[in-house]
């Protein structure tokens, strides 16, 4: 359920979202949803593999080798994505895999639309750190509060 104070700022932002989802498929003005997920490195510990009639076992222990975060960027109309795996979640490394999303991805686009959450780290602060010869339209973000 939405906050009563915050129904009419969510509903605004939603009906942004929609509206930029129902354009058609453009090459050159790409729409891109971006986000990003922490996920912690695990080992299992101990397994027993599945015999007739038994099923398998996990162990409820582990070992933690650490955590890192996942960026995903997808295009739904074309059907493209890419992922990167990275050691932090900063801005620089946001910055960064703007960067690769405009230069690999869309390297002949004249705008992208990009469509993200809004994390702290999506912010205007972070532009500097994208090298200024992108061609991305900073003015139209969408954020999925």
């Amino acid at each position: 359920m939405i906050p009563p104070a915050q129904n009419a700022e969510f509903v605004a932002h939603m009906e942004q979202v929609l509206d930029v989802y129902k354009r058609p498929y453009n090459e050159d003005f790409p729409v891109v949803c971006m986000d990003e997920s922490p996920e912690q490195l695990i080992e299992t510990v101990k397994e027993e593999a599945m015999e007739p009639g038994r099923d398998a076992r996990v162990d409820y222990e582990y070992i933690r080798h650490g955590v890192v975060n996942i960026f995903m960027a997808n295009e739904p109309l074309k059907g493209k994505r890419m992922v990167e795996v990275t050691n932090f979640k900063t801005k620089v490394e946001w910055a960064k895999f703007i960067k690769r999303i405009a230069d690999e991805m869309y390297p002949q686009a004249k705008r992208i639309t990009l469509v993200m959450d809004n994390f702290g780290t999506h912010t205007i602060g972070a532009y500097p750190f994208i090298w200024m010869n992108l061609h991305l339209d900073l003015t139209e973000n969408y954020f999925i509060d």
